[in-house]
């Protein structure tokens, strides 16, 4: 790694770190779920860096991958535990990170995946299994009375590309990826009062472009011209024009050219806490970008 990718990478956390803690505050009973989403984007985008992916607000037992639609009429509610999911990036370079904003009355809970996250980045240097710091997560969650998301994962970060190796597990693994110098990943514990298990919900708002190949419907065309300059990053239903998009992103999900996004939740009436750190690989340890 060169260090113009290193110097973007520390840029894009500190404005991920910085950006995520003015923004979240906005969260709280009352607020409209898309004004939090669109003020924390445009703060992003008035920085002069871009968005690895839309903005994610999950709510309760929503684990992950929701975020607003397009003139979304929910409100945060008193009791509501919000996650609250932040990717930036600076030349496709990324800093994904999280936080979870409590509404209700669960600290436990939210302590619980905070000190998960921090038990495992204490862990992080060459050569030790990605295995390993799912160990530290269960453990740190569990301890606490809670259940760790045995089916959701950290992961690795590319330039342009938001998940790849090493996958970091929420559990105890035999093994795993060995970590190396230059590794740049995602480290991001669930601790839920429900299964510890998430499942996809019909709700989908997310959405990414996995290949190129020529589609035949003018509208499904229209969106690929629309998300080209995305380079695959993820983006939102929202984000793009016109109102009938039901059958061109169907039609595109069905060719295998986009991926989408479900909501993906424990059980209902669970509540699940999420903290996210990314972090670089270093020679006696790591770099935590988004701290």
């Amino acid at each position: 790694m060169d260090d113009n990718a290193i110097d973007c990478y520390l840029e894009a956390g500190k404005l991920a770190r910085d950006i995520l803690a003015k923004g979240s505050r906005g969260v709280r009973a009352g607020a409209s779920y898309l004004a939090v989403v669109e003020t924390i984007e445009a703060m992003v985008r008035d920085a002069g860096a871009g968005l690895a992916f839309p903005l994610n607000v999950s709510v309760n037992e929503d684990a992950a991958h929701d975020t607003a639609s397009a003139g979304d009429e929910r409100c945060f509610s008193p009791g509501d535990m919000v996650k609250v999911d932040l990717g930036v990036h600076l030349d496709g370079y990324i800093a994904d990170t999280a936080v979870t904003v409590d509404l209700g009355d669960h600290p436990l809970l939210v302590e619980a995946s905070r000190e998960a996250l921090s038990r495992a980045i204490e862990l992080v240097c060459p050569g030790i299994f990605a295995g390993e710091l799912g160990g530290a997560i269960q453990q740190a969650i569990e301890s606490r009375g809670f259940r760790p998301v045995m089916n959701l994962t950290g992961h690795g970060l590319g330039r342009y590309a938001i998940h790849t190796s090493p996958s970091i597990p929420n559990i105890l693994v035999q093994g795993g990826a060995a970590l190396e110098e230059g590794m740049v990943f995602a480290i991001e514990p669930f601790a839920s009062t429900g299964a510890g298990q998430v499942g996809e919900k019909h709700r989908t708002e997310i959405f990414q472009q996995l290949a190129v190949r020529p589609v035949r419907l003018p509208s499904a065309r229209r969106i690929l011209e629309e998300v080209r300059a995305r380079r695959g990053m993820p983006f939102a239903r929202r984000w793009l024009s016109g109102d009938r998009l039901d059958i061109p992103l169907t039609t595109l999900v069905r060719a295998g050219i986009i991926r989408a996004y479900p909501v993906l939740a424990d059980s209902a009436g669970s509540f699940v806490s999420q903290h996210e750190h990314t972090v670089i690989v270093i020679s006696d340890g790591c770099l935590v970008t988004t701290s």
